[in-house]
C-alpha cells in the first residue's frame, strides 16, 4: 500500500529554511528550500545533505529569501531537478538570489565567514535555466507518468505567492505558505478561499499564532493610528524611519504613505526607499493586473532612492529635514540599510522609528523595539553600542500573515484530516496545536523530522 510522509527539512517549528519533502510511492518532490536570516554560512541551510537521492523537482511558494534562498545550492546537488513557481515569483526570485550573492560577498569580506558566498551569480543564473513559470489555478506535472499534479492558488501574502495544491492518487494535501486575509493596501486577501477539493492534508503557517491580536480589519485600523503617530514626529522637524522587507512590505507601506499624503493625513514630506525595495517594485508594475482592482500603485519616481547609508554624509542628510524612510531590512538586522540609519536616529528624541512586520525575538529590531531608554546596542558588526536616547519606537500591526483566530478559521472550514503546524515559533506552534481540536489529527515538526499522513 502506498504511503504519503512528510518531512521537515527546516523550517517546521521555526521560521526560517523552510524546506519540506513530500514522498510517495518512491517518489517525493521538495516544496520551497530557503535559508535562516538569523544563521550564518552552512548552518543557514536546510539540511539538503540529508536527501539520499534526487526529487522531482521544487516548488516555491513565493520569493521571500526564507523560502527560496537555498534554491542554487539544491540544483547545485541535483542538477536534474527543474524549479517552478508563479511568474512574478521567478521575477521576484532572480532579483532576490542575485542580491543574497552579493550580500553574501560582503559579509564574507568583512566577517571572514569562508563558507560565503553559498552560490555565486553564475549558479543563480544556471537555476533560471532551469525554472518554469505557471499560472495560478492550472494544474501541472513536473515530470510526466510521476504522481504529483500541483496547482498554485492565491495566499495574498505578497506578489505571486501562493498556496501549493498538492494531489497524488490517493491524497490531496495543501501547504499554505505564508497566508494572508486581510485586503492590504495592493494585495488582495484570501478569506474566502477554500480548495474545491477535499483536501486529506493541511500544511498550515503559524507565524502570528502567539500574538493576541486578532481582529478582522486590523489592517486598516492600524494604517489610521500610523497616520496619526506619524503626524505627530513629522510636525515637530523628526524623521520615521519605517524598517521594512524589500519584498512586500515595502511596496505595501510606500503605497500607504503615499495615500496618507495625497489625502491630508500627513504632511507632504520626502518618501525614501531602499535600492531592493525599488526593484522589486519594478516587479509589481509589471505585473500589476495581480494586485488588488482598487489598488493605486504610485510611479516609481515619487520615492527617491536612499543612497549609500554606509556613508555618514548620506545619513546625516537624510536626517536633516522631515521626512519617511523606507529601508531593508525589516528586522533591522546590524549592518543593513535600516540599521545604519537607527544608529544615527536614536540618539535624537524628535525621530521615531515605525516597525510594520514581524520581528523575531533574536533581532536588534525586536530588541531596538522593547529597550529601556539609555539601553546601549551595536547597530553595526563589531560595532560600539549605541544608547538609545529615542523614545518614539512602536510597531504596527501591518503584517502580511493572517492572524490566529483566522488561522483557526480556515482549518475547520478546509476540514482536512491531517493538520501540519509549521512556520512559527515554539510559542506560536504550540498555541495553533493546543488552540486547534476535532476530527483531525495534528502533527508539529522538528528539524529533519518525518511523519506518515493518513489517507
Amino acid at each position: 500500500m502506498s504511503t504519503v510522509t512528510f518531512r521537515s527539512l527546516g523550517g517546521g517549528s521555526s521560521i526560517g529554511a523552510n524546506c519540506y519533502v513530500v514522498g510517495y510511492d518512491g517518489d517525493s518532490i521538495i516544496l520551497d528550500c530557503g535559508v535562516h536570516p538569523k544563521k550564518e554560512g552552512i548552518e543557514a541551510l536546510p539540511e539538503l545533505e540529508n536527501l539520499d537521492r534526487p526529487p522531482l523537482g521544487v516548488v516555491v511558494s513565493h520569493g521571500h529569501i526564507d523560502h527560496c534562498g537555498a534554491i542554487p545550492c539544491l540544483i547545485e546537488r541535483f542538477p536534474s531537478i527543474s524549479c517552478y513557481g508563479t511568474v512574478p515569483t521567478l521575477s521576484i526570485m532572480d532579483r532576490m538570489l542575485h542580491n543574497s550573492v552579493s550580500v553574501m560577498e560582503t559579509i564574507a569580506q568583512e566577517q571572514g565567514i569562508r563558507e560565503y558566498p553559498l552560490y555565486t551569480h553564475r549558479e543563480v543564473d544556471k537555476v533560471f535555466r532551469k525554472t518554469f513559470g505557471i499560472g495560478f489555478k492550472r494544474e501541472f506535472t513536473p515530470v510526466a507518468r510521476k504522481p504529483f499534479h500541483i496547482t498554485f492558488l492565491p495566499s495574498g501574502h505578497v506578489l505571486g505567492s501562493a498556496s501549493i495544491l498538492l494531489r497524488t492518487k490517493k491524497h490531496v494535501l495543501l501547504y499554505t505558505g505564508d497566508i494572508c486575509m486581510t485586503n492590504q493596501e495592493l494585495m488582495p486577501g484570501v478569506r474566502t478561499q477554500v480548495p474545491d477539493v477535499k483536501v486529506d492534508t493541511l500544511v498550515i503557517e503559524s507565524t502570528r499564532a502567539a500574538h493576541e491580536e486578532a481582529e478582522s480589519g486590523v489592517f486598516h485600523s492600524e494604517v489610521d493610528r500610523f497616520a496619526g503617530e506619524s503626524e505627530k514626529v513629522l510636525r515637530r522637524g523628526g524623521s520615521i524611519l519605517v524598517p521594512s522587507f524589500a519584498l512586500g512590505r515595502s511596496q505595501e507601506i510606500l503605497n500607504v504613505i503615499s495615500r496618507l499624503i495625497r489625502n491630508g493625513k500627513v504632511p507632504p514630506v520626502p518618501v525614501y526607499a531602499s535600492g531592493l525595495s525599488r526593484a522589486i517594485y519594478e516587479i509589481y508594475s509589471r505585473y500589476s493586473q495581480y494586485l488588488r482592482p482598487q489598488a493605486d500603485l504610485r510611479p516609481l519616481f515619487e520615492f527617491p532612492r536612499i543612497g549609500d547609508v554606509w556613508d555618514p554624509k548620506v545619513r546625516r542628510d537624510l536626517l536633516k529635514q522631515p521626512c519617511f524612510i523606507v529601508a531593508t531590512s525589516g528586522m533591522m538586522l546590524e549592518n543593513t540599510p535600516s540599521a545604519l540609519i537607527a544608529r544615527d536616529m536614536v540618539r535624537n528624541n524628535k525621530h521615531a522609528i515605525f516597525f510594520v512586520g514581524y520581528l523575531d525575538p533574536d533581532t536588534l529590531g525586536y530588541k531596538v523595539l522593547h529597550a529601556k531608554t539609555g539601553e546601549a546596542f551595536a547597530f553595526e558588526w563589531e560595532g560600539e553600542p549605541i544608547p538609545i536616547e529615542m523614545e518614539n519606537r512602536q510597531s504596527f500591526n501591518l503584517s502580511a500573515h493572517a492572524h490566529r483566530d483566522e488561522l483557526v478559521d480556515f482549518i475547520y472550514r478546509v476540514r482536512p484530516k491531517n493538520v501540519v503546524f509549521v512556520h512559527g515559533d515554539t510559542e506560536a506552534v504550540d498555541w495553533m496545536y493546543a488552540r486547534c481540536d476535532g476530527d483531525f489529527i495534528k502533527h508539529r515538526l522538528e528539524k529533519d523530522e518525518t511523519i506518515t499522513l493518513e489517507a
